[in-house]
């Protein structure tokens, strides 16, 4: 039997010219048979051969040009064979995609992966393009790093959210997602929806964008998906926020109220004082102990790079701390003491209306909330960098005793007051 492949060639690092053609499963019957497509693998030295589902009479074939004949004409075969011709062209597009898709990506591409392609174009079958259970085990390999790259639990329990959100994005849109699928047209309705539906600020959007970039980079180094589009995806840029951060006088205020009356309150001050006065992140500070401390020092390992040694020399307000509770500070979920922090600021008359604006879309929103209620254990943080800063400490200095390795995050932490900029202003212009 006379075999004439349609070639198509592909030069690339990794893949040989892939070929591809079409033949009868029953090239001598005289009824009809289905129509295969075929590709030889060279590196595996096997075809793949896959069904089309399309059937033809031998008589009806062209078995030069591998396809239907008379596909002129406006008789009904030439119709049917038309439509057949349709079809068959549908498949050599597919595969000829996937073919350009590997080769863009200098990955090999095996007969696995296109049996896999094939069925969940054609037949919409699963395979191991199921986005949600492949984010699944995406989470569960950041669970399970031991490799000493492992990520913090707070940024694990973001990439859970981040898939919590993609969740309702599909429900409420009705936009079905798929890793092959995930192009750029999908994207901005995930923006859209981020910004119009759950009123996420850009910075919100931005660190959402950024999570679900690296599943999809995960998913593409793990061959579960060839598409690369989302290489092309750009974040909304970030919006430098007007947070709170205190001045040495409001923190030596703060330490020094009486909470006699309320223990729980006491507790809760004196953890947020002791992260004003140490610049560590709470999930650092919390966890101390008398082992953490060895001299004039405390000396710990950073919580979210898992490498970094810190050492952060104690002052009087620190060793205070530490003696008051003999070196083992009260033990508070971070979720608890953001809700706790608010109710002593409160209590401590931090009322005043203060305005935050912020960014959704292209919209700058200014919005109005009492003082008290923008405090978190993060402000702690935040402040210490703003008092050591105004009192010329060098960054070099600060940045060792906070672990920040990048100026630009580090100097985003800075928020000079309006008291701040009045007395810079005067020390210049006397």
């Amino acid at each position: 039997m006379l075999f004439l492949c349609l070639n198509i060639e592909i030069v690339a690092p990794k893949l040989a010219p892939m070929n591809f053609t079409y033949k009868l499963k029953e090239p001598k019957s005289d009824k009809e048979t289905l129509i295969y497509f075929r590709s030889y693998f060279l590196n595996e030295n096997k075809n793949f051969i896959y069904s089309t589902g399309e059937k033809i009479s031998p008589a009806e074939w062209d078995f030069e040009n591998r396809q239907p004949n008379d596909l002129n004409g406006r008789t009904k075969k030439a119709e049917n064979h038309r439509s057949v011709k349709k079809q068959l062209d549908r498949y050599s597009s597919f595969f000829t995609e996937i073919v350009n898709r590997y080769k863009n990506i200098n990955e090999d591409l095996n007969i696995e992966i296109i049996r896999q392609r094939f069925n969940e174009e054609f037949k919409k079958i699963k395979a191991k393009d199921d986005f949600f259970r492949i984010y699944d085990e995406f989470i569960a390999e950041k669970e399970n790093d031991y490799s000493g790259n492992a990520i913090s639990n707070s940024t694990l329990k973001r990439y859970k959210c981040n898939k919590t959100l993609l969740e309702v994005f599909e429900s409420r849109t009705k936009c079905k997602l798929s890793l092959g699928k995930f192009d750029e047209k999908t994207y901005n309705r995930f923006l859209k929806f981020c910004v119009e539906e759950r009123e996420h600020s850009v910075n919100t959007v931005h660190r959402n964008v950024g999570l679900l970039k690296t599943f999809l980079l995960w998913s593409l180094n793990k061959k579960y998906s060839f598409n690369n589009s989302f290489i092309n995806f750009k974040k909304p840029p970030k919006f430098r926020t007007d947070e709170i951060a205190l001045n040495i006088e409001q923190v030596e205020e703060i330490f020094a109220h009486d909470f006699s009356n309320n223990k729980r309150f006491e507790r809760v001050r004196d953890l947020f004082v002791f992260g004003c006065v140490t610049g560590m992140r709470f999930g650092n500070y919390s966890t101390i102990s008398k082992n953490d401390v060895q001299g004039d020092f405390i000396r710990v390992i950073d919580l979210k790079s898992k490498s970094k040694h810190l050492s952060i020399p104690l002052n009087n307000i620190s060793k205070s701390i530490l003696e008051k509770y003999e070196y083992s500070l009260p033990n508070i979920s971070n979720q608890k003491m953001n809700e706790y922090i608010k109710e002593v600021f409160k209590d401590l008359k931090f009322t005043d209306e203060i305005k935050k604006t912020m960014k959704y879309g292209d919209q700058l929103v200014e919005k109005n909330s009492e003082f008290y209620k923008r405090i978190s254990s993060h402000t702690a943080r935040r402040s210490f960098i703003t008092i050591m800063k105004n009192k010329r400490v060098p960054d070099k200095v600060i940045m060792s005793y906070t672990g920040h390795t990048s100026l630009e995050v580090f100097n985003a932490y800075y928020r000079p007051s309006e008291d701040d900029k009045i007395n810079y202003m005067n020390e210049v212009f006397k």
